[in-house]
């Protein structure tokens, strides 16, 4: 068996369209215009449960393309038409090869328990349950005591990595008893920001880090007509990247310096 041919996703066997095409001797454009052909033909709902369109990145270009996963039912649709003696030797490779696959899926399932088949072992049976009851009850104790131990030294860090919401520098600013014009001033010196048309924007190097997020906001003017600009709005990301670069200009955050403090 090829074990190239078929492998595992979503918990069952598919091939997809590039290795189709590979093992074919196909261009990959040609192979999805024939199953897109097929999708146009069949019901939805079996197209979509045999055909699944997923991403993958080009190893040569680093680009973004799409491919289509494949169950052996979708397979054996597409290649239908393939004709030729080695295509046959190529379905023939496949079939093995989904089949094998299906016998590792099965063999990894575990085994559905046998029912006690007399008094003796069922008893054992609840013995042994009666145990695993008790050491998870013990782990849980266990588990409450570390957590009780932490619970007072929870710091800024993890107020952040708790919280999942974006969050203006303004709030930023307040946690560490700063205003948020000081707070971009100092990202400004740090060249991590710089002004554009009354928005801080990160520089170049800072852009795709994942660390901002620009959205809308409508006003008024004074001359009553209304206006959009762009506010800038941290990530949770982006908040800790604030956090290890104040902390390297000894800015420490409000929480971290109550805990300092409490521990003296």
């Amino acid at each position: 068996m090829d074990k190239n041919l078929v492998f595992i996703a979503n918990d069952r066997p598919v091939t997809d369209s590039l290795t189709v095409a590979d093992v074919f001797g196909k261009r990959h454009d040609n192979v999805i215009r024939d199953i897109r052909g097929i999708l146009e033909e069949i019901d939805v709902e079996w197209g979509v449960l045999n055909f699944e369109q997923t991403p993958y990145t080009h190893p040569q270009n680093g680009q973004m393309y799409h491919k289509y996963l494949l169950t052996e039912d979708g397979f054996t649709l597409l290649v239908m038409g393939y004709s030729g003696k080695e295509a046959m030797r190529f379905k023939v490779r496949y079939i093995q090869a989904f089949r094998d696959m299906q016998k590792r899926l099965h063999s990894r399932q575990a085994p559905f328990p046998s029912l006690p088949r007399n008094y003796k072992e069922a008893l054992l049976a609840l013995v042994a349950e009666v145990e695993k009851t008790e050491r998870l009850e013990a782990d849980k104790l266990a588990l409450e005591q570390c957590l009780a131990e932490v619970q007072p030294k929870l710091t800024y860090v993890d107020q952040i990595l708790a919280s999942q919401d974006t969050v203006c520098i303004t709030q930023i600013a307040k946690d560490y008893g700063l205003s948020g014009k000081r707070l971009n001033l100092i990202l400004h010196d740090a060249d991590v920001q710089y002004k554009v048309n009354g928005q801080w924007v990160l520089y170049a190097r800072y852009q795709h880090l994942g660390y901002t997020h620009s959205h809308t906001v409508q006003y008024i003017r004074s001359n009553g007509e209304r206006g959009i600009q762009l506010q800038t709005e941290w990530t949770q990301k982006g908040r800790l990247f604030l956090h290890e670069l104040l902390a390297k200009r000894n800015i420490v955050a409000c929480v971290d310096r109550r805990e300092s403090l409490a521990s003296v």
